[in-house]
């Protein structure tokens, strides 16, 4: 069975997760109300999507 022969350097080590990283979601603007929201969801300020209203939104008072 293969054994490392020397110890991974920290650099080497590190290069190596360098691509495995969190990255901040997309958020696109609604056409409708102009509130941030996530691609190809339903907007939760007004309840639209692709121009048509799919759910009933009540407003806070």
């Amino acid at each position: 069975m293969g054994v490392p022969k020397r110890r991974t350097s920290s650099a080497r080590r590190d290069q190596r997760r360098a691509h495995k990283k969190l990255s901040a979601p997309n958020f696109s603007l609604c056409p409708q109300c102009h509130e941030p929201l996530l691609p190809h969801h339903i907007c939760p300020h007004c309840g639209t999507y692709k121009g048509r209203e799919i759910i009933k939104v009540e407003e806070e008072k």
